[in-house]
């Protein structure tokens, strides 16, 4: 019935601007026998261009509007509750697994992955469980949450693909923490979104500084090994849809577009340098939700991380 009035509507409205015009129409002198003539290649491309006037990219944001945004603060026991948690989970890895520049490395990137990456599996279990029950705002943030669970999946692949996983106890360790922490953060994420994409901000921020010091640490040897099969897929041969969508704190270039980043792999070396910078783009987007509400709350150069709001003293 909607649908039958909006054609209606618009069937009425074309044709009183049709009995509108008609009279000046009338007025126009009628066309002489002579062939009009051909227009010149400029005065066709004016008139291709004018149709596209309109539809100009927007303006981005300036930075003067992004420091208008004043960031939210985290309540200080619930701030430094979080730390606490996460920090002792990966002093716990860290003392299970100390980096040797061995093999044996690549089962602690193993154990990191399979626990990173579950928090945005709960975030998307709790969203469709809503989406059930009517909400219906959620499709941005589920799209952005599903491509970053295939980049970490991703990540987690090319440990595999590295020997982290060969060792059954490693296997039992990992998946144990992941499903509890699944749990945990559902609970969490259904109470206040914000608390639970803290505790992934700090586990983004850790990963980062992990493969930075592996990098400056171990580079040398792994720039004289091979890219892995399923790095090359990933980052050069697949559609590289999901790996733009999660990307969602970006630089303007010149016209005001975001830039893209496309990876360079030659050895291993340049693998862990993206895995790396992926834990960046996922950093830059929870810190925007936790402080802002919003994935693209502030440009790139000005994202920092959450700050604890102090107790008012007595």
């Amino acid at each position: 019935m909607k649908l039958l009035f909006t054609v209606s509507t618009a069937v009425i409205l074309s044709a009183t601007q049709t009995a509108a015009f008609a009279p000046s129409l009338s007025a126009l002198p009628k066309s002489s026998s002579a062939p009009a003539s051909p227009l010149s290649p400029l005065d066709k491309l004016s008139s291709s261009t004018a149709l596209f006037v309109a539809q100009a990219p927007p303006e981005p944001p300036t930075t003067t509007d992004a420091l208008d945004k004043i960031p939210e603060k985290m309540n200080e026991d619930i701030y430094n509750f979080n730390k606490f948690l996460i920090d002792t989970v990966y002093n716990i890895i860290c003392f299970l697994y100390p980096v040797r520049g061995t093999p044996r490395d690549f089962a602690r990137f193993y154990v990191l992955e399979t626990v990173a990456r579950v928090p945005y599996f709960a975030y998307l279990s709790v969203m469709h469980l809503r989406e059930t029950f009517g909400e219906r705002e959620l499709g941005d943030k589920m799209r952005t949450h599903y491509a970053e669970a295939d980049n970490e999946l991703h990540h987690l692949l090319i440990m595999e693909s590295l020997g982290g996983n060969a060792n059954v106890v490693d296997r039992i360790l990992a998946q144990t923490m992941a499903f509890f922490y699944y749990w945990y953060v559902v609970v969490i994420y259904a109470i206040s979104p914000p608390v639970a994409y803290h505790l992934s901000e700090l586990i983004e921020d850790h990963a980062f500084d992990t493969y930075s010091g592996y990098l400056n640490n171990h580079g040398d040897m792994l720039k004289e090994q091979p890219v892995p099969a399923i790095a090359n897929k990933y980052y050069v041969e697949d559609n590289p849809f999901l790996f733009d969508l999660f990307c969602t704190v970006k630089d303007y270039d010149e016209e005001g577009n975001f830039s893209a980043r496309r990876p360079k792999l030659d050895t291993l070396y340049d693998v862990f340098v993206n895995v790396r910078d992926d834990e960046k783009e996922h950093w830059k987007t929870l810190c925007n939700l936790v402080q802002y509400g919003d994935m693209q709350g502030v440009e790139n150069k000005l994202v920092k991380p959450t700050e604890s709001e102090p107790k008012p003293k007595d």
